[in-house]
């Protein structure tokens, strides 16, 4: 089994990320119906958001350590500690999620209200009634859990997986494989949360543009960020960039308008990768 690990590190990674993460996801929704009761994926977001999170860290960790040994270990939290890089690279890592997405949004505002950045317009969108007590606790919220999805998940993203593919493929083909294995494995925990979101939409047609819009494009330009540093701190920034921007300026929209924002969302990513 360990040689076949070795053997084939990229897949093993991605089938134990996955398959750990949906694991434990599933050890908590189990008893209830997929996708759940708004209440119920209100009620339970906190545990799957923590469960999700067990794939992508155990499995880079591990697998680090099965293909490389100790001396991998080293490397990986040389990586891990790895700061001193030029500052353009930490503002690219910061800037380049929120400004695109608030380009966007701004440019859709033109045509409807309805994509109003959700900080603006006093929503919390998926994190519910009780931050919205609060603008400051709402902003607190988004930061803690873009940080915490940043650290857990890059430990094996870009800890193992992205170093591994690049051994055999070019930067664009490792952005939008790790892209797409990214999407599926959030397949589960979107399915299940989103019932409020998919108004008249097939539920097929939702789940593909909300795994497959943005995530590729913006995984190829964290790729590139990373050839340039080898900085697995900076890869943690940039995903905590992502997804505390989608929390704080994402719209609470559903249906056919949501399609419409993760599709011009992801639009804008892929004109950054063509013009950068």
């Amino acid at each position: 089994m360990i040689d076949l690990l070795r053997k084939h590190p990229a897949t093993s990674y991605f089938a134990l990320a996955i398959g750990l993460s949906w694991g434990a996801v599933f050890a908590i929704i189990a008893s209830g119906p997929i996708p759940a009761p708004p209440a119920e994926a209100q009620r339970l977001f906190p545990f799957v958001y923590l469960a999700m999170l067990v794939g992508p860290s155990i499995a880079g960790i591990l697998m680090t350590a099965l293909v490389s040994g100790r001396q991998g270990l080293r490397e990986y939290a040389k990586r891990l500690r790895c700061w001193r890089v030029a500052p353009r690279w930490y503002a690219v890592a910061l800037l380049t999620a929120p400004c695109v997405l608030l380009v966007t949004l701004s440019s859709l505002s033109l045509f409807s209200r309805d994509f109003t950045p959700a900080v603006l317009a006093g929503s919390t969108s998926a994190l519910g009634p009780a931050a919205a007590s609060s603008l400051g606790r709402f902003i607190l919220l988004g930061l803690s859990v873009g940080l915490g999805a940043g650290f857990f998940e890059e430990l094996g993203w870009t800890g193992f997986a992205v170093p591994t593919l690049r051994t055999r493929y070019s930067l664009l083909q490792t952005g939008i494989i790790m892209g797409l294995f990214w999407g599926l494995w959030h397949f589960l925990a979107i399915l299940w949360g989103s019932a409020n979101a998919f108004g008249t939409v097939p539920i097929p047609v939702f789940m593909l543009v909300a795994l497959f819009a943005f995530l590729p494009p913006y995984r190829v330009l964290m790729v590139r960020v990373y050839e340039h540093t080898h900085s697995l701190l900076i890869g943690i920034l940039m995903h905590a960039s992502l997804t505390s921007s989608m929390i704080l300026f994402g719209p609470p929209v559903a249906g056919g308008v949501a399609v419409t924002y993760d599709l011009a969302f992801g639009a804008a990513l892929w004109l950054v990768v063509v013009l950068t």
